[in-house]
């Protein structure tokens, strides 16, 4: 099958996150998250001759979702450097920014690729092709606690530690290489009624640690947060609770810990104040149009 824009990545809650941005035509927006474009050409359509969009990604095979207009500058990186590219092109301030922190469907279609469940295929799991370090790396040199605290901390299974012991035990015979191997030394321990939940939580977990991806939306939204004017925009997907609990404790203290400090008069200090008063989900016809936005989250904060 050929690859477009639209099989890349199917947008999700595209109407409710651009909304979210509430776009000055005049604005500079940007995109973290560029995938198949979706998000992009929304925001461009509603821009004016003078606004800017300035798109991150740092998969390459993202690029040949790009569309020709002036106003778009594409940016080939992890956007936790949002801030040294944004000094790099002069911006000092911007209007708005989108994040959909989901993996995009491509990623997981991709057999090569690692990502999903659904493919015996090498244990890569990489975003971004330059890196070094895969999936294959952590689970045959990481250390027995190592590997537990990532299967604990994000993956959140239970079972963590009797996953981490079976690997290095059976990695001591033969390296895990293959998405298959992994599922085969993992299988004892995933539950019969909740096997591919969990199956898939040890995958996300490794997904997290190959790409560091929760410290790459820690420094990014800590820039998003610098990098905004006032009344501007910060709209965000998230898909896990890790994340989520990250994008909520920014929009509400202003870090990711979720640390709140007071004023004088005992009022919440915040860069932020809530859009939203609840997170927004996907309507019934999107479910029903893309099953993969199930577990998708959208909040909105505004710039004091």
């Amino acid at each position: 099958m050929t690859t477009t824009a639209t099989t890349y990545h199917v947008p999700v809650l595209l109407r409710e996150s651009v909304d979210g941005l509430n776009i000055r035509p005049e604005g500079v927006y940007v995109d973290v998250t560029f995938g198949g474009g979706g998000h992009s050409k929304e925001i461009l359509s509603r821009l004016g001759a003078s606004g800017h969009l300035y798109s991150f990604d740092q998969d390459a095979d993202a690029e040949a979702n790009l569309v020709a207009d002036d106003r778009l500058t594409f940016v080939r990186s992890n956007f936790r450097y949002l801030k040294n590219w944004m000094r790099y092109y002069g911006v000092e301030k911007i209007d708005g920014l989108l994040a959909d922190l989901g993996v995009s469907s491509h990623h997981f279609d991709e057999a090569e690729r690692g990502f999903s469940l659904r493919f015996d295929a090498p244990l890569d799991m990489r975003m971004n092709k330059r890196a070094t370090l895969t999936a294959a790396d952590v689970l045959n040199n990481y250390g027995e606690r190592q590997l537990a605290d990532v299967f604990y901390y994000y993956g959140e299974l239970k079972a963590a530690r009797r996953m981490a012991s079976l690997i290095v035990k059976s990695r001591a015979e033969k390296p895990l290489l293959t998405t298959g191997d992994l599922l085969e030394v993992l299988n004892p321990l995933l539950r019969r009624d909740r096997e591919k939940k969990e199956a898939a939580q040890a995958f996300q977990a490794l997904r997290i640690e190959v790409n560091h991806e929760m410290d790459a939306l820690r420094e990014m939204l800590l820039a998003a947060t610098e990098l905004l004017g006032e009344g501007g925009r910060l709209s965000v997907i998230t898909y896990h609770s890790l994340e989520d609990r990250i994008v909520k404790n920014i929009m509400k203290s202003g870090n990711a810990e979720g640390k709140q400090s007071q004023d004088f008069f005992g009022r919440v200090e915040t860069p932020f104040r809530a859009v939203n008063s609840k997170v927004i989900t996907p309507t019934d016809e999107e479910l029903a149009r893309n099953p993969r936005s199930r577990s998708a989250k959208l909040r909105i904060a505004e710039k004091k």
